[in-house]
């Protein structure tokens, strides 16, 4: 039985590690990709290239996310997307991988009338709140993958994970920003959410936003580097184990096992509106799934 943590066509690859059918769009005087690319995200790998540069890492909000540090970036590619059910399915149809989750039996829900996190019997990709639920939408985030399965798609893929400085380069929209969030200051803007967030405390009733659990991939539009879902919806993998940055003199925490998580998700994390900001640090053993964790892909290089 696994650990669960809380916290919390084959297709020639071109230079940046798109395929021949993906769009690249270079953060630099970016144009702003057509709304009809999120529509479809299973036909269009859309990715974002980001020149690479130095930039601030870090906050001084939180006690994990500190000290702020300087750090040069390469170049590289980055999902404008999370990767999708219909995509995460042609992987398994292609390659016949079996998830974790899979092998274990269950996966990581949560129990509302418990207040508890379960590992929930039958619980998988394809049917995230387990069996008798509603089976997962096409157009939304993959979740109930664990970084084992993740790197194996992105394997498959001929992609990668992104870091996690790479993360948080491309929430920064590639730039030194004092905004909190990738798309700005504020979670509700002119009276609309600009994330799929959970809203209140733990028992608080949920929808304001528009959705209950996950959205469909772009649902709240793109940030000024072209991506979507930068903060929201689900939690996404990074590369990196889990470390706290240099400097920082709290109790060190190290485990080689777990791997660090970005961006938040639309469900209650005790970090609330921090947990979407684009410093926010959270962290999973690599073999949990759980129903609010997803993730994008990256590659090295050049447009």
């Amino acid at each position: 039985m696994k650990n669960l943590i809380t916290f919390a066509l084959i297709l020639t690859i071109s230079s940046c590690g798109q395929r021949k059918e993906n769009k690249t769009t270079t953060v630099s005087n970016l144009p702003l990709p057509d709304v009809s690319e999120v529509a479809a995200p299973d036909t269009i790998r859309a990715m974002i290239y980001f020149p690479g540069g130095k930039i601030q890492i870090g906050s001084q909000r939180l006690p994990n996310e500190s000290p702020v540090f300087d750090t040069l970036i390469n170049s590289f590619c980055l999902d404008k997307n999370l990767v999708t059910v219909e995509q995460f399915r042609k992987f398994v149809k292609e390659t016949g991988y079996i998830t974790d989750a899979q092998n274990f039996g269950d996966a990581g829900v949560y129990n509302i009338p418990s207040g508890q996190w379960i590992l929930l019997p039958g619980a998988n990709w394809k049917f995230p709140m387990g069996p008798g639920q509603p089976e997962a939408s096409d157009n939304h985030p993959v979740t109930q993958v664990s970084w084992n399965d993740a790197v194996a798609y992105c394997n498959w893929a001929g992609l990668r994970l992104p870091t996690e400085a790479e993360w948080e380069y491309a929430a920064r929209n590639g730039k030194n920003s004092s905004d909190p969030y990738s798309w700005g200051k504020s979670i509700i803007e002119n009276g609309k959410y600009k994330a799929n967030v959970w809203q209140g405390e733990q028992s608080a009733p949920q929808g304001n936003d528009g959705f209950v659990n996950t959205s469909p991939v772009g649902s709240f539009g793109i940030t000024q580097a072209g991506l979507t879902d930068m903060g929201g919806n689900v939690w996404q993998w990074c590369s990196d184990v889990f470390r706290l940055y240099k400097g920082n003199t709290q109790p060190n925490y190290y485990d080689s096992n777990t791997r660090v998580i970005r961006g938040g998700s639309f469900f209650f994390d005790q970090a609330a509106e921090h947990s979407y900001t684009v410093s926010f640090r959270g962290s999973n053993s690599v073999e949990t799934s759980l129903f609010n964790i997803g993730f994008r892909c990256a590659k090295n290089g050049k447009k």
